[in-house]
């Protein structure tokens, strides 16, 4: 990531609209997955989206297992983040009901699920952060914590949820 702000790189007429970034990126949000278990997608206290953590499933249900840095590589992991922030951005459209009242995505924890000796946490979450700063432009920027865990539920390659100030 450079220093340039990210507005500068956005096609014009796209600064404020994060459905024309999607669009612009060839993305469509999917529906929120199911909570595997006794919890809420999104919860709302004031101004403020408390978003679950969320894994790198698809629309049509498969979901990317895997150790990072043995039977997953760095780059796909990336891309499993990537995908979790598509459906971390999907459950905030369900909580919220238009994206546009994002004003800012406060900060993200982001969880990988690696081997002892990997080391590259936070690239792999920048799959994540990238995806957030292309739809949300500068109200995507964040705060973020990026760790490595033994394992995660249904052994997914990585979980993320995000804390986002809306309108």
């Amino acid at each position: 990531m450079t220093n340039e702000p990210l507005s500068a790189a956005l096609p014009q007429g796209l600064a404020g609209d994060p459905y024309a970034r999607l669009a612009a990126l060839g993305l469509t949000l999917p529906l929120s997955p199911t909570p595997i278990a006794n919890f809420r997608p999104a919860t709302r206290e004031g101004d403020m989206i408390f978003l679950s953590g969320q894994g790198p499933t698809e629309a049509g249900g498969r979901l990317y297992t895997g150790k990072v840095g043995d039977d997953v590589s760095s780059a796909e992991a990336y891309q499993h983040a990537r995908l979790t922030g598509l459906n971390l951005i999907s459950v905030l459209h369900e909580a919220v009901g238009d994206l546009r009242r994002v004003r800012r995505i406060v900060k993200l924890f982001g969880m990988v699920n690696s081997t002892p000796d990997f080391a590259e946490h936070s690239q792999v979450i920048d799959g994540c952060s990238d995806l957030f700063f292309e739809v949300f432009g500068e109200p995507g920027a964040h705060a973020r914590t990026a760790i490595g865990v033994n394992s995660l539920p249904r052994l997914i390659t990585v979980e993320i949820e995000a804390i986002v100030a809306v309108d």
